[in-house]
């Protein structure tokens, strides 16, 4: 029998757990299951003809199995059965083959998988013990391939294969030389041919490398917080060496340029904003990939729809769904019918088709419908300045019946990365749970985060622990000033980099908070460096850049002096910890070492180790088991605790 990770001693037990949950007693119109069971039917994608409709769906008992449904008869049947691993996504490749990945318990270590749409010729098409595979290239002209990267004869290097998704064969498309500089990324074109390649040289900077008269030359090298990359080939033109690219080397914010890479030289800024990196750009197939339109996250999610077609499609669903947040999130190959999804801060999700011939809009699905938007609490974008003159940007969420002059438990919730990603505005269930129970959840996009451009971004790098979790403190007094919260019932909550927030800022100001709960954190700065997987190793001087670097006598006295675990003492207020024994990012020794220390102190701390999860809960049953025993941690350690009256 397998060992199990870390150390087994330190989980409470099932019935300590339990004990926790129970300690939420209120009468509330939704339960945690409510909020984070598995939503009976998700994840809808339309085969290329139109013909099906794909989608995971719940079992009774929580497990998700892979369905297709024939939209002209209604027919459902069951295409993949859940066993032990869940399947992570899936994909249509063709009308007759759906791509599906698992892996191991959350390792990280992904399959690909094939089936027909009859059920027959199911099998691991990359069936390699301990390598991760990753789809990168789709080919829509070529029925029988896909692109694939894999760490398969280096685990810290991954290589690009086109792999027959029929028979399972593979062949080697590219080899990283021994010596050569580690490749971070592969560009192929639409018809399978590797175009460019991204190398990171001396640790932290980037080149990109285009293939010119058979030979891969350097067009650009970047720093790290620079962008210059290829987010599609331009076949719309008579140059083949025309690409749309991402870039932010001519100011502060991404913006999308027509580039031709083999001159080295723009053509033009085909979309910018002022104020927000953009993000994206879409093409159509059908009309020789003419722009559809560009997209950004603002405050909210932004859509600027750009050709004939999309503006048409664009002021139908805008006519359809007013203020609500709307994407078309799939379509098929003769563009006549969009999937469509609608969401808010109080609709996590509705499925839609659209038919563009007909005008039709149908509802095909509403994922989690016993929550109804007139009971959810409204999520508010807010902005305040740093201690250090920063302009600060985040959310607000308030129980649905807060009223002016009220103030409420708060829950602040740092965001995991942290470097480039950013909370955005939408439905957020953990929010809503919290609200639900009379907490107000707060949202900072504290410096390192995306979205803002590069000089926001680089002003969190060696800064993690230090001013990123200022700024976190900085909207916690915001939210204070405002008169929205209890400033004696503030909780710390997060995941990833998120969790390490928690450990760092009760270890920084342990005063400012009542309670933290950490979910797969890193408390150890010096373990956490030793211990990443092999596929980040040609990362590890970016690491380095945006945390800090142990080589350096000076960063590494940061690392120890913000290193949670080194700092135990410090911790003077009620902690959970939560981890997932398979984790590959954050090695389940970040928790025992936390856990073991202040145990050593005499504090008591419960501890929640799944055995069957990775770097967060996937299972419906570990994520009902987390909220639960959440839930009873906070009612313990942020509620008012009336006196009991009732007793002589």
């Amino acid at each position: 029998m397998k060992k199990k990770p870390g150390n087994t001693e330190l989980p409470s037990t099932k019935t300590e757990l339990g004990k926790l949950a129970a300690l939420e007693t209120g009468d509330y119109k939704y339960s945690v299951e409510d909020y984070f069971k598995t939503p009976e039917a998700f994840s809808f994608q339309l085969s290329p003809d139109g013909k099906y409709l794909a989608y995971m769906k719940r079992r009774t008992t929580g497990e998700r199995d892979l369905y297709l449904r024939e939209i002209s008869t209604q027919k459902e049947s069951l295409l993949k059965k859940q066993e032990e691993d869940l399947i992570r996504g899936f994909y249509w490749k063709n009308n007759n083959r759906i791509l599906y990945l698992q892996d191991k318990g959350g390792d990280e270590n992904y399959h690909v998988f094939g089936v027909d749409v009859n059920g027959e010729n199911d099998s691991d098409l990359t069936p390699f013990d301990g390598v991760r595979v990753i789809i990168i290239a789709v080919l829509k002209e070529d029925d029988d391939h896909v692109i694939i990267q894999m760490n398969k004869e280096n685990p810290q290097q991954e290589e690009p294969y086109r792999l027959n998704i029929n028979t399972g064969e593979v062949t080697k498309l590219y080899t990283v030389k021994e010596g050569d500089a580690p490749v971070a990324g592969y560009n192929f074109d639409r018809k399978g041919n590797l175009r460019a390649i991204t190398r990171v040289v001396d640790g932290v900077n980037t080149e990109l490398l285009y293939e010119i008269e058979g030979e891969f030359k350097r067009v650009k090298l970047t720093e790290f917080g620079d962008t210059f990359s290829i987010s599609s080939f331009n076949p719309n033109t008579n140059n083949p060496d025309d690409a749309y690219v991402v870039s932010n080397l001519e100011g502060d914010k991404t913006e999308i340029q027509l580039y031709d890479l083999k001159q080295n030289k723009k053509i033009k800024t085909v979309y910018s904003n002022e104020t927000f990196d953009v993000s994206g750009i879409s093409l159509s197939r059908k009309r020789d990939y003419e722009i559809d339109y560009f997209k950004y996250t603002g405050e909210k999610a932004v859509i600027v729809p750009v050709s004939d077609t999309y503006k048409k499609i664009y002021a139908r669903l805008k006519q359809e769904f007013a203020e609500k947040q709307f994407f078309t999130v799939g379509k098929t190959d003769d563009e006549s019918q969009y999937m469509v999804l609608v969401t808010s801060d109080k609709i996590i999700g509705e499925y839609y088709l659209y038919d563009r011939n007909k005008g039709d809009v149908k509802l095909l699905y509403t994922l989690l419908p016993q929550l109804k938007a007139e009971d959810m609490a409204s999520m508010k974008p807010i902005s305040f300045k740093s201690r250090d003159g920063l302009d600060l940007h985040g959310y607000i969420t308030l129980p649905n019946n807060f009223e002016k002059g009220q103030s409420v438990p708060l829950i602040v919730n740092p965001h995991g990365g942290p470097q480039g990603i950013r909370d955005t505005w939408g439905f957020n269930p953990e929010a809503q749970l919290f609200a639900s129970r009379g907490y107000a959840t707060l949202h900072v996009n504290f410096r390192v985060s995306g979205g803002y451009g590069k000089e926001f971004l680089k002003a969190g790098f060696g800064e993690i622990g230090r001013k990123a979790i200022d700024d976190v403190e900085d909207g916690i007094d915001f939210a204070i000033e405002q008169g929205w919260v209890n400033k004696d019932r503030v909780a710390i909550y997060g995941g990833s980099h998120g969790g390490y927030a928690v450990l760092r800022g009760m270890t920084k100001t342990p005063e400012k908070y009542a309670c933290g709960v950490d979910y797969v954190g890193v408390s150890n700065l010096n373990t956490f460096m030793e211990t990443i997987p092999p596929y980040w190793e040609k990362y590890r001087e970016i690491l380095y850049k945006i945390w800090y670097n142990p080589g350096i006598p000076e960063e590494k006295e940061i690392m120890d002096e913000i290193s949670p675990a080194l700092h135990v003492e410090k911790i003077k207020k009620p902690l959970f910890v939560v981890q997932g024994a398979n984790d590959p990012r954050v090695n389940i020794d970040e928790a025992d070492q936390i856990v073991e220390s202040l145990r050593k102190r005499g504090v008591e701390v419960p501890y929640m180790v799944k055995y069957d999860e990775g770097h967060g809960f996937a299972k419906e049953e570990s994520r009902l088991d987390l909220y639960k025993a959440m839930m009873g941690f906070f009612a313990e350690h942020l509620k008012d605790k009336k006196p009991d009256t009732a007793k002589a």
